[in-house]
């Protein structure tokens, strides 16, 4: 381990977690050439292969998997020495984060996020993406700095801090004419027709769980693949719809649609930020999730 090079280790690292040499020499900001110098040098020193070239990728050797604890703790062991030595001047930094985000969270989180990095940090720029099935690999690939949302899947393997807690409300036009309150019976319920939007990382299979469990009818004529567009179609119908009450508030400013509490108990959930433990100690990763709690966390 003492001949090891520290770039050897951070190629290592890197193939392992994308399973491509061109990607870790892309991360790394190095040449393809380089990378893959390295990792001979590799090859070479622990006399085994690392890593075999598959149709998914380069997939580690037994003997590569018996290695990575100890090369990724030297690297975290480097990476908290760093965190502790370099600051993020937040009001100085020209730095780029990438957010995982699902749509409710762009709806309701992003604005105030810009609007306060705009006079706290005007050189941070934020890009965004939705929540998928490959949100995992993007985090352990650094691809994405942070997660936020309803996101059990990444519950194990990544760290994790809760924002806020979170629960349901039906959401229906303000002039809806059969509903008229501030709260309807199993029975209305069950007699509107509904519209279902079924969006990844919103903690909406709560619902359909509760429902089904419940034995409760629900005449379902719509499913939307997003919250995006949902204020308006109810606004418009009279269709009924369950988001979360968050999302619901933030709607009711927008288009003429009034918030009703359903007619049975819905569980509540928590919305979290997640990221990997490669970044845990990074000082601008530490700074944005510092951010973001402060802006939306104790609720």
């Amino acid at each position: 381990m003492a001949g090891l090079d520290l770039d050897w280790i951070s190629v290592f690292d890197a193939v392992y977690q994308s399973g491509s040499v061109s990607k870790a020499a892309e991360r790394l900001g190095m040449a393809q050439s380089a990378a893959s110098t390295a990792l001979n040098k590799l090859r070479r020193h622990f006399d085994d292969r690392l890593f075999t070239r598959t149709a998914q990728g380069m997939l580690p050797t037994p003997r590569a998997q018996e290695l990575y604890p100890a090369l990724r703790e030297v690297l975290a062991q480097l990476e908290i020495a760093r965190g502790s030595r370099v600051a993020f001047d937040a009001p100085s930094a020209q730095r780029s984060f990438r957010i995982c985000l699902t749509d409710i969270s762009e709806v309701v989180l992003l604005p105030a996020l810009l609007g306060h990095l705009r006079q706290a940090a005007p050189g941070v720029r934020i890009e965004t993406e939705i929540v998928s099935t490959a949100s995992a690999r993007r985090l352990e690939d650094g691809e994405v700095d942070l997660a936020v949302g309803f996101m059990p899947q990444l519950d194990a393997g990544f760290y994790q801090q809760t924002l806020f807690k979170q629960n349901f409300v039906c959401l229906v036009a303000k002039d809806h004419p059969r509903i008229t309150g501030a709260r309807m019976t199993v029975k209305r319920f069950s007699s509107e027709a509904h519209a279902v939007v079924a969006s990844s990382g919103t903690g909406h299979a709560i619902v359909d769980k509760t429902i089904a469990k419940q034995r409760i009818d629900r005449h379902v004529v719509a499913h939307l693949s997003s919250f995006l567009g949902v204020a308006r179609i109810v606004a418009r119908t009279e269709l009924l719809v369950i988001v979360p009450r968050v999302l619901g508030e933030v709607l009711a400013t927008q288009e003429p649609v009034k918030l009703v509490e359903p007619p049975f108990a819905l569980p509540s959930y928590a919305v979290k930020q997640h990221w990997h433990e490669r970044f845990h100690a990074d000082a601008g990763n530490m700074w944005l999730r510092r951010t973001m709690a402060q802006l939306f966390g104790g609720g």
